[in-house]
């Protein structure tokens, strides 16, 4: 099962106590204030783990919690630090705090961690208020508490082409083409009701990633449909395709749909390089696209992947305009990640 939204309890640990302790030891008799200090609470983390896909694991358990420090002791010994603890995500998983709204980061890269909790400091003993004037104080601090927090987790697949279109355009019958990926295909809407990656190979060791997102309606940036779902995965995409069955009533109204839904939901997601592509061309019999007027799209292609026509055209495209962006990306100043 795919779920790519949770909401989880984590609390860091709380700091351990400082100590009120005297020194007494065989023939010292002016032994003096001895307490440490308390250990640190454990922090929270989140990491990013490339062997998972799915935050399905935190629909069983949605509370997490650190190790606490342990108390000062005498001999001016500290507590010892409480154990973090590391929640294990997929790479692209957003952290928000549920109830402000704060975004706190995210994990784009297998290994990346985030601070989501931070662990209370641990109280000082005796020993740290001694002074000259005062030498036998019994002072001491209690050790703070960790944060709590309830978080967002939020998983935005990170693909290099994102294959958006009206429900049955044919996106899950590509993607089973063009990779090995086995989306479930079938001829009623909505047969995707979760997104799939699909790794293209081409020749010379090339290869991409392609993400099959749920079909989009009227209204999806509102939350119709899937709108929702599809519009959380094609924010990580760094090339959108936009399929168009031949046997649409309006080409022309499909498309402008596509990108009004597009835009309605980002800005940002709108001014990402896109391409037109028509499906299903063995129902005209025809390998030119039909005609339509799509001025910011880098090409307008004609394929029917049942029987891999335009297949090889298509792949070479978006291959070149990947490049296109990495290089894009490289020459920005600081060298911007890749959008």
């Amino acid at each position: 099962m795919f779920i790519d939204r949770v909401v989880v309890h984590v609390e860091a640990g709380t700091g351990g106590s400082g100590a009120t302790s005297f020194r007494r030891e065989f023939r010292v008799p002016m032994g003096g204030p001895d307490g440490g200090d308390g250990g640190r609470g454990g922090d929270v983390y989140v990491r990013a783990d490339s062997n998972l896909r799915t935050l399905l694991d935190y629909t069983y358990r949605d509370s997490w919690s650190a190790e606490r420090g342990e108390h000062g002791m005498g001999s001016n010994k500290t507590g010892r630090s409480g154990r973090d603890i590391v929640l294990p995500v997929p790479a692209g998983t957003v952290a928000v705090d549920a109830d402000s709204g704060v975004r706190l980061g995210e994990v784009l890269r297998d290994g990346d961690r985030l601070l989501v909790a931070r662990g209370g400091r641990g109280g000082k003993g005796n020993a740290f208020f001694a002074t000259a004037t005062h030498q036998s104080p019994r002072e001491w601090q209690p050790g703070e508490e960790g944060e709590r927090r309830r978080l967002t987790l939020e998983l935005k697949l990170i693909a290099d082409v994102g294959l958006v279109g009206p429900p049955n355009a044919g996106k899950s019958t590509l993607l089973s083409v063009i990779s090995a990926a086995r989306p479930k295909i079938a001829d009623y809407p909505f047969t995707t009701v979760a997104p799939n990656l699909g790794v293209v190979a081409l020749s010379d060791h090339r290869s991409f990633v392609v993400a099959d997102i749920p079909g989009i309606i009227e209204g999806a940036h509102e939350g119709r449909g899937l709108g929702f779902q599809f519009l959380r995965h094609v924010e990580r995409t760094r090339v959108l395709a936009l399929l168009v069955p031949v046997d649409a009533l309006d080409w022309q109204g499909e498309y402008d749909q596509l990108r009004r839904e597009i835009g309605a939901y980002s800005a940002a997601l709108l001014a990402k390089p896109h391409c037109v592509v028509f499906t299903k061309m063995d129902l005209l019999g025809e390998e030119t696209p039909p005609p339509i007027e799509a001025p910011d799209a880098f090409g307008v292609f004609a394929i029917s992947a049942p029987a891999r026509q335009g297949l090889d055209g298509l792949l070479a495209a978006w291959w070149d305009e990947l490049l296109a962006v990495r290089k894009a990306a490289h020459d920005r100043p600081e060298h911007a990640p890749l959008p």
